[in-house]
């Protein structure tokens, strides 16, 4: 919502290609190129490609390296959101490019969060030297908002800090095992249970489909009853009769946690028909170390 907010406010000539695939992308940089500007017919200016690191709303993560190779091909910028992605993947959190292994010097604007993983309030651009002056001095909502809070900016010194062991323990690595951990065990047991879920693996944002746009406040309010929260995601985020729920796995869910979500959603899940392929009835059983399956 914020990138096509931020596009349409910016008043650019905006085009889409299709979801994560660099081979349209291609075909559409080629094409406008190719045309030029619709009125004037004179070359464009800049071209920005905008991507996001891990898709919010499907969980799957972007083709970053070939992305960045259709970009550089047609002298275009990339702007890459990291919203969901910065402190949840990478060796240490730095993100996509760490898991990719894809230069960051590559990608022209950098944008994060510091409101998901790294628990506080406000975000960030990275950019060049001049990218960043440009902005402090033009950008409205830099110019006319408020300073993070001392508490919130030390917040998210301390988070950096223990993902990159400066901290003088292991504490960020241990969470980052965990969460990716956390959402294969979740993801794995989600399509057991016969749900449509949509993302890759080691995403930690999984939505289920819901489709019927009648069944999700029903499903929401089913959940929420059985005392476990679920994000619920319809029209405008989504397409009308692509409803779904999205889940978001922390760290910090314990694998009964993680066990409880599951009875919860499954069992609401056969009382609003959203299962979509068949499941093998079995028992989940916490045994001292691990996962058992029946």
């Amino acid at each position: 919502s914020s990138i096509v907010n931020g596009a349409r406010g910016s008043g650019a000539t905006i085009r889409v290609f299709q979801h994560n695939t660099p081979s349209h992308l291609e075909r559409v940089l080629r094409e406008q190129i190719a045309d030029e500007q619709p009125r004037t017919h004179r070359p464009w200016k800049k071209i920005i490609v905008v991507v996001e690191g891990i898709y919010s709303m499907e969980g799957e993560i972007c083709k970053l390296p070939e992305i960045v190779a259709v970009c550089k091909k047609y002298k275009a910028y990339v702007y890459l959101d990291e919203a969901h992605s910065i402190g949840a993947i990478g060796k240490t959190g730095k993100g996509i490019c760490e898991l990719l292994g894809v230069d960051t010097a590559d990608v022209d604007v950098m944008m994060g969060t510091f409101s998901k993983s790294f628990g506080s309030c406000g975000g960030y651009i990275a950019g060049s030297k001049e990218l960043i002056q440009f902005l402090k001095h033009q950008c409205p909502a830099h110019l006319y908002a408020t300073s993070i809070p001392t508490p919130s900016a030390q917040q998210i010194i301390s988070a950096i800090k223990v993902l990159l062991g400066e901290d003088g323990t292991d504490r960020g690595a241990q969470k980052l095992a965990r969460i990716r951990e956390n959402s294969n065990f979740f993801r794995a047991e989600l399509e057991k249970m016969g749900f449509e879920v949509l993302g890759d693996r080691d995403s930690p944002v999984m939505p289920i489909m819901l489709y019927n746009p009648a069944k999700m406040p029903s499903f929401s309010r089913e959940c929420l009853r059985q005392k476990v929260a679920v994000v619920v995601v319809g029209f405008p985020a989504t397409p009308l009769l692509l409803t779904r729920a999205r889940i978001c796995i922390s760290a910090s869910h314990s694998r009964e946690d993680l066990i409880r979500a599951l009875k919860v959603i499954s069992k609401v899940g056969d009382l609003s028909g959203i299962k979509y392929f068949p499941a093998e009835p079995k028992k989940i059983e916490q045994t001292k170390n691990d996962i058992k399956l029946e």
